[in-house]
C-alpha cells in the first residue's frame, strides 16, 4: 500500500540544498589549493549513498600508509559519512511523514558503506592500477563494475530494508540521472580554470540535493511487504541488492575469463580489420582502405593530409626497431611495417635480449614482465647493436608497454644514435600514483592490486606472476621517467623527432590536457597498432621524413578531449597532471 503525499516544494528545502551544494563547493575549493587534477571528483561528496561510497573508496586507496593507519581512516570516514548520508536523508525527508530513527537510519546507512566499499574494491583496486600504469583496459573494466554496483545498490541507506529488495525502477532513474550529472559536470570542471569551475561544482551539488529529494519521497512512500507465510518470510529475507551487487562483478570476470580463453574476441583496432594483403602494401599505394586514418595516409601534400617537411626534418636514410607491447612475441612483429618500407632495415626489439652475433633473441609472449630499468638498458644496447650494423640512425617504433622501454632509454642513455621515435597506444604519464617500493612498508592499495594482479595472471596466459614487476617498477621510476623523456621529445631543436598515436579509448587515462600538434588520435583500442593496416603508412611516411598533420583528424582529437575530461570524475583522484608540450 502506498501513502499519496501532497505535492511538497523542492526549493523549500533549503538545508538540503544548503549542505549538498555546500558540501561539494567546500571540497571543490579545498581540492583547487591542495590537489587541482581531483577536482572533477568533487561534486562527488554530497552525491546518493552508493555514488558517494566510490568517491570515499578511491580516496582511501590513494593513501600509502599502512594497515594501522588505514583501518584508523577506515572507521573515521566510514562514521562521518554515515552521518553525512542520514543528514542529507532526514533534510530531503517529506515534512507530513516523520523520518525514520536516527539509529536505524545510522546502521543502514553504515551498513550500505561498508557493503558498497566492499563489493567496489575490485573497481577502485583497478583505478588504482590506472593511476599507476595508465592505459585503458583496466579502466573500461572498472567502469561496468563499479556502475552496476552503484545501481544494483541505488537505493541503499534511503529505502528501509533495502538490503532485501531489488532497487525500483524510478531509484534507478535518479541514480542515472545524477551519474550524468556528476559525468557531465566532471568534463565541464576538468576543463575550466581553477576558481571558474566552483559554479559549476555548485551547480553539480544542487543536483545532488534533488536527487536526494527525489530518493526521499520514493523512500517514504514505499512499506515492508507483508510476510503471509513461512516461504514468504525466507524468500523475501534474501539480501537480493547484495547478491545483484555480486552478480555484476560475476559477470565481468567471466567476460574477462572468456576473453583470455579466446572465446570472446575484441578486434585490436577499429580503424579497419587488418589483412594479410592490407598490410604488405607499401606506404603510398594503399588507397583502397576507407578509414579515416587511412584517408591521412593517402592524402597528398595539397590536401594537407601529409606534408613534406623542410629544412628541420628531410628525407633520411634510417634503420627501425619495433618494441612490441605487452604479450607480443619476438620476432614476429615486423611484417607489416617491412613490407611498408621497401629497402629499410627493420628488426624487432627482444625483451630478452641479444645474441652473440648480435641478433635479437627468440622470445615468447611471457618475457616482458621486466623492470623498467632493465628494459631501459636492453633496449638502449640494442640500439646502439643496430646502429653498429647499418651505420645509421635508429627510429624506435614502440607500442604500449615499449613505450615505457623507450622513456627508460632516454632518460638512462642520452645521446643515443635516435632519429625519431612513434609511439604507439603510448602509456602517458604513467606513476600518478606509486607504493612504497619496500615489501615492508606495502600499504593497502598496493596488496589490493597484488592480489588482482595475482586473479587476473591466473586467468590469463601470462601466469599468476601477472606483471608484478613491471607494476613495481612503474610505480618507483615510471614518473621520472616519462618526465625525461617528454623534456627530451619536447626540447626546441632536439633532433629526436616524435609521433604519438593514440586510440581513442585510452582517452579515458589521458592527463586533461591540449593534444599537442605531435599527437594523431585515432578510432582503435589499446594496442594492436603494430599490426593495423591503416596505421602502418602513417608510421612509414613518418619514419621517411615526411610529417603527418593533425588536420584530418581534429574531430576526433575534440572526441579525446571531452572523452578524457568526463573519464577524470570517476578515476583515481590525482593531486596533478604534467600536460606535455
Amino acid at each position: 500500500m502506498r501513502t499519496e503525499l501532497p505535492a511538497e516544494g523542492f526549493l523549500r528545502h533549503r538545508g538540503l540544498i544548503l549542505v549538498a551544494v555546500g558540501g561539494a563547493v567546500a571540497e571543490g575549493g579545498l581540492l583547487t589549493l591542495l590537489a587541482p587534477a581531483a577536482r572533477p571528483v568533487a561534486p562527488q561528496v554530497t552525491a546518493v549513498p552508493s555514488i558517494a561510497a566510490y568517491h570515499d573508496l578511491r580516496w582511501l586507496f590513494t593513501d600509502s600508509q599502512s594497515w594501522v593507519w588505514f583501518a584508523g581512516l577506515f572507521a573515521a570516514v566510514l562514521i562521518l559519512r554515515s552521518a553525512l548520508d542520514v543528514a542529507l536523508l532526514r533534510l530531503a525527508w517529506p515534512g507530513e511523514l516523520p523520518p525514520p530513527r536516527l539509529s536505524r537510519s545510522f546502521a543502514s546507512c553504515a551498513t550500505l558503506t561498508a557493503l558498497a566499499w566492499l563489493l567496489l574494491t575490485p573497481a577502485a583496486t583497478l583505478a588504482f592500477g590506472v593511476a599507476v600504469l595508465p592505459f585503458s583496459w583496466p579502466f573500461l573494466a572498472a567502469f561496468p563494475i563499479m556502475l552496476g554496483i552503484v545501481v544494483a545498490l541505488s537505493h541503499g541507506g534511503t529505502v528501509q530494508a533495502w538490503w532485501r529488495r531489488l532497487p525500483p525502477l524510478r531509484t534507478v532513474a535518479w541514480l542515472l540521472g545524477s551519474f550524468v550529472a556528476l559525468t557531465a559536470a566532471g568534463a565541464v570542471i576538468a576543463h575550466l580554470p581553477t576558481w571558474e569551475a566552483l559554479p559549476v561544482i555548485a551547480a553539480a551539488g544542487l543536483v545532488n540535493a534533488r536527487v536526494w529529494y527525489g530518493l526521499a519521497l520514493i523512500a517514504a512512500q514505499l512499506r515492508p511487504r507483508p510476510h503471509e507465510s513461512v516461504p514468504a518470510r525466507l524468500v523475501f529475507s534474501l539480501p537480493f541488492a547484495p547478491i545483484a551487487a555480486v552478480l555484476v562483478v560475476a559477470l565481468v570476470v567471466g567476460v574477462a575469463r572468456l576473453m583470455f580463453t579466446g572465446t570472446i574476441m575484441l578486434p585490436s583496432s577499429v580503424t579497419g580489420a587488418p589483412s594479410a594483403a592490407a598490410a604488405a602494401v607499401p606506404a603510398g599505394a594503399g588507397n583502397g582502405a576507407s578509414s579515416p586514418l587511412s584517408a591521412v595516409a593517402n592524402s597528398t601534400a595539397t590536401a594537407a593530409g601529409v606534408t613534406t617537411a623542410t629544412g628541420s626534418r628531410p628525407a633520411r636514410s634510417v634503420a627501425v626497431l619495433v618494441v612490441g607491447g605487452w604479450g607480443s612475441s619476438c620476432c614476429g612483429d615486423t611484417a607489416g611495417l617491412r613490407a611498408a618500407l621497401p629497402g629499410v632495415t627493420v628488426r624487432q626489439f627482444s625483451y630478452v635480449g641479444l645474441a652473440a652475433n648480435g641478433t635479437p633473441l627468440p622470445s615468447g609472449s611471457d618475457a616482458d614482465d621486466q623492470p623498467l630499468p632493465v628494459l631501459g638498458d636492453r633496449l638502449a644496447r640494442q640500439v646502439e647493436a643496430l646502429h653498429e650494423q647499418t651505420h645509421k640512425l635508429v627510429d624506435v617504433v614502440a607500442e604500449s608497454e615499449g613505450t615505457l622501454a623507450v622513456y627508460a632509454m632516454l632518460d638512462r642513455h642520452p645521446g643515443l644514435p635516435v632519429g625519431a621515435v612513434v609511439l604507439l597506444s603510448p602509456i602517458v604519464e604513467p606513476g600518478q600514483l606509486s607504493y612504497p617500493p619496500e615489501p615492508d612498508d606495502s600499504s593497502v592499495s598496493e596488496e589490493a592490486l597484488d592480489e588482482l594482479n595475482y586473479l587476473i595472471g591466473s586467468m590469463s596466459p601470462f601466469g599468476p606472476a601477472g606483471a608484478a614487476d613491471l607494476l613495481n617498477s612503474v610505480s618507483e621510476f615510471g614518473a621520472r621517467y616519462f618526465a625525461s623523456a617528454a623534456a627530451v621529445l619536447g626540447a626546441g631543436g632536439n633532433p629526436i623527432h616524435w609521433l604519438a598515436v593514440v586510440p581513442l579509448a585510452d582517452a579515458v587515462t589521458l592527463p586533461v590536457c591540449e593534444l599537442p600538434s605531435d599527437v594523431l588520435v585515432v578510432p582503435a583500442l589499446h594496442g594492436g597498432l603494430l599490426g593495423d593496416p591503416s596505421v602502418l603508412p602513417v608510421v612509414a611516411q613518418f619514419v621517411s621524413g615526411r610529417q603527418v598533420s593533425e588536420t584530418a583528424d581534429s574531430q576526433l582529437r575534440y572526441d579525446a578531449e571531452l572523452i578524457t575530461g568526463a573519464a577524470a570524475a570517476w578515476r583515481m583522484p590525482v593531486a596533478s597532471t604534467t600536460c606535455p608540450q
